[in-house]
């Protein structure tokens, strides 16, 4: 078996999307990708910004969160500091296991199932909101290192380049960008 190290597989634990604003997203049998636009029939679909507070801002920037992806690893991490997070909770789209989310350079391409290609964009900056969701959960997931940078656990955002279906338990996998790779940064 040869061993490819550009690229690293996972699988999909869940699928979850919500038509209306509200923090938590309910698991869905599989969700469908639509190019350019996110996860249909999902409140943050759209080629713009669909993010409350970034329309605030600007209703006319793009959409670089079309698509939230969150590690299910997380979970595991907050359970031992006695918080109980279950896939959704925290309003993303799609749930992984096996890839270090955090750790991909922006502009990975992640290949969700047969078809659905997602972009990554950048982190997910942890709100206050997920302090109402679960009173110091925040704390978990918005952290710092050793020289004081903050660390954002609570997943990453993406566009979508291809879609198609995405259901739990479909593959998973990475496809680095070419060049220097770039961190992710908060979008």
């Amino acid at each position: 078996m040869s061993h490819d190290t550009v690229s690293s597989t996972g699988t999909v634990t869940t699928v979850s999307s919500n038509g209306t604003y509200t923090f938590t997203k309910p698991n869905r049998e599989g969700i469908t990708l639509l190019a350019g636009l996110g996860v249909e029939g999902d409140v943050h679909a759209g080629v713009t910004v669909k993010h409350r507070s970034r329309v605030a801002q600007d209703p006319t920037q793009p959409n670089l969160r079309q698509v939230h992806l969150i590690h299910a690893e997380l979970f595991d991490d907050v359970a031992g500091a006695g918080f109980e997070v279950s896939p959704g909770d925290l309003g993303e789209n799609v749930t992984t296991r096996g890839i270090d989310l955090l750790g991909l350079p922006t502009g990975t391409r992640l290949h969700l199932g047969a078809e659905a290609v997602v972009e990554v964009t950048g982190l997910r900056n942890p709100c206050a909101q997920i302090d109402t969701f679960r009173h110091g959960l925040l704390k978990q997931v918005l952290g710092r290192d050793e020289n004081g940078e903050i660390v954002r656990k609570a997943g990453i955002m993406g566009i979508v380049l291809t879609g198609g279906e995405v259901r739990p338990g479909d593959p998973i996998r990475t496809e680095l960008p070419e060049g220097p790779h770039r961190p992710l940064e908060k979008v």
